[in-house]
Formats: structure tokens, C-alpha cells, sequence
């Protein structure tokens, strides 16, 4: 586990982590030449423009033909190249599932499959587009790395890091604006957990968009006496299981909050692992086995219960208090 102070618990700024993508996309770009960047259709929304405009020849534009970008990718693989797939994260698994699987993880082809949009964050667009299922499908999948970074700066870092593994990789990150409280010198290691706040009573795990809404729980349990601990688990897979278990032994119960189906994503990770090491109460925060509709950000958040009163609501009812 990474156990940080680069953390600020009352930010000022907030961006949305697709911007966080298009920095680190421009930065890997700059440090190594074999990056190269692909888009369907969608380069303002992934924010791969600043990418385009530096490399004009490392950039290629396929089109609304996304299972033709994942082959074209792992064929670019061969010649050693570093290729970032970009387009929204329904597009990215959904609609291509089996050219992943046959062309890139079978292979563990070097490809890094870039997934903006993901959740019901998408919003206004509605169901058809906010997928809630890509965490699973992903990690179900042999070789593959997945992650899912908490705001611009961690996606950023996540970028560059993923850039230097060598292997097919997962990236998950969003459309809405969230408070940037990683700070550019934090630590960030692939397939490490980074705790956020240290507590005693109880440990929130959590992903993406809802490490914030954690980090907010956490300040108002806080106020009845209730000691969190906040831990970003950033990467899905592999996972940090001893780091996991270290703190479920410490606190014993376990609340996992995620922008996913309940069923496959982080939260059964983390009971999988409980379970086989360390058996803990657990409760989780995620959507309940239903599609998406239309809305803001916001409001499909509290509608789905997917924020930081739902995780304190949640936690209070595990701990019976």
C-alpha cells in the first residue's frame, strides 16, 4: 500500500480526469516516440487533440469503426509500437469485446484500450451509452490490466504509467468535472492501493469518480465519532489484496463504493479476496443490477446512490449505528 500526504482534503480546482488522459497522452507522447494515438471519431471528447496537433504522423483517425481500431492497434503492437485507443468507454468494450479478447489479450498484445465517458457520469446521454459493466468484462479477461484513477492528476500519472507497462491495459476515467485533490508528487504505482485518510472503525474502498465522494464520507462520519479509513484502489487488476486485508483486519468492515453494476465490478474483487484471507463484514455502494437514464451528473449520482451521503448511510447501517 501507498500510504500518502499528497493528498488535499479541501481543493480549490476541479477538472474532468478525460482532460487528466489528454495531458498524460501528450506527455508519454513527448518522452517516448513509439507512442501513438488512436481515435473513433471522438478526439475533443477524449481530448487527444493536444496529442494530434504535436505528432500529426503518430496520430490516426479510424473513424466510427472501433472493432477496426482494436485490430489495427495490435497489429501496430507488432512493430513496437505503444498504441492508445480512444473513444468513449461503451465503445471501448461493449461494441469490440471480441476484438479485445482475440486480438489483443490472447496475444497480450501492448495495447492501451482508453475509455472515457464510463458510468452514469456520462449523463444526459442516457442508458445506451452509460455503460456499467466494463469493469468486469475487462478484468474477467487473461493478461489484461485494469484502472481506474480518482481525478485529473491520477489520470494523468495513470497515463504515463501505462505508457511504461508493458501489456494490454484498461483505462477508465469520465466527462464531468470532479475536485483535483491528488497532488502532482504523489506516488502512483500500478497495482498498489493508495490510502487517502487512515481510520480505524471502518475502511471505504473505492474507485474513479467515488474516491472524492469517500473522501467526503469520511469528514462527516467523522463528526459522530466514526474513523475512516479511505482507501483509492485505483487499479482493479491485479489488485492489492495484502493491502486490502491489512486494513480489513485493522477496522473489520469493509465498504466498497464504485460507478459500476454491483455485480462484477470492484466491490467482488474485494469480497473475493475477504473472503478467501480475511472473512469481513461488507456493504457495497454501486448500482443494483439496473440501466442508466438520462439526467445530470448529479442527479443520477443521488438518484442511484452513488455519493458520499449514500456511503455514510451505508457505512452507519454496517456498523449498526
Amino acid at each position: 500500500m501507498v500510504d500518502t500526504h499528497h493528498i488535499t482534503l479541501d481543493p480549490t480546482e476541479s477538472k474532468d480526469t478525460r482532460s487528466g488522459f489528454g495531458q498524460g497522452l501528450l506527455e508519454a507522447g513527448q518522452a517516448n516516440d513509439q507512442v501513438v494515438g488512436l481515435c473513433a471519431d471522438l478526439t475533443g471528447s477524449l481530448k487527444m487533440n493536444a496529442f494530434k496537433d504535436a505528432f500529426p504522423d503518430r496520430f490516426f483517425q479510424v473513424g466510427i469503426a472501433e472493432a477496426n481500431m482494436m485490430g489495427v492497434a495490435a497489429g501496430m503492437t507488432i512493430g513496437g509500437k505503444i498504441p492508445f485507443t480512444g473513444t468513449f468507454a461503451n465503445f471501448s468494450t461493449g461494441r469490440v469485446y471480441d476484438q479485445i479478447r482475440q486480438s489483443i489479450a490472447y496475444s497480450e498484445k501492448n495495447v492501451k484500450i482508453c475509455a472515457s465517458h464510463a458510468g452514469l457520469t456520462l449523463g444526459e446521454d442516457g442508458a445506451t451509452h452509460q455503460i456499467l459493466e466494463d469493469i468486469g468484462m475487462m478484468k474477467m479477461l487473461p493478461n489484461m490490466t485494469v484502472i481506474v484513477p480518482a481525478d485529473y492528476e491520477q489520470t494523468r500519472q495513470a497515463t504515463l504509467a501505462v505508457a511504461k507497462h508493458h501489456g494490454p491495459v484498461y483505462l477508465r476515467f469520465g466527462r464531468p468535472k470532479v475536485p483535483v485533490f491528488i497532488q502532482p508528487e504523489a506516488p502512483f504505482e500500478i497495482g498498489k492501493i493508495q490510502k487517502v485518510i487512515s481510520g480505524d472503525d471502518v475502511t471505504i474502498a473505492a474507485c474513479g469518480h467515488l474516491v472524492w465522494e469517500a473522501v467526503q464520507a469520511a469528514q462527516a462520519l467523522a463528526k459522530d465519532g466514526i474513523r475512516a479509513e479511505v482507501l483509492n484502489v485505483h487499479t482493479i487488476k491485479p489488485l492489492d489484496e495484502a493491502s486490502l486485508v491489512a486494513s480489513a483486519k485493522k477496522t473489520g468492515a469493509v465498504v466498497v463504493a464504485e460507478e459500476h453494476q454491483r455485480l462484477g465490478g470492484l466491490g467482488s474483487s474485494v469480497s473475493q479476496a475477504l473472503s478467501a484471507h480475511h472473512p469481513t463484514k461488507m456493504d457495497f455502494v454501486a448500482v443494483e443490477d439496473q440501466f442508466g437514464e438520462s439526467g445530470t451528473p448529479a442527479q443520477l449520482m443521488e438518484k442511484y446512490g452513488l455519493n458520499a451521503n449514500a456511503i455514510v448511510a451505508k457505512t452507519k447501517a454496517l456498523l449498526g449505528k
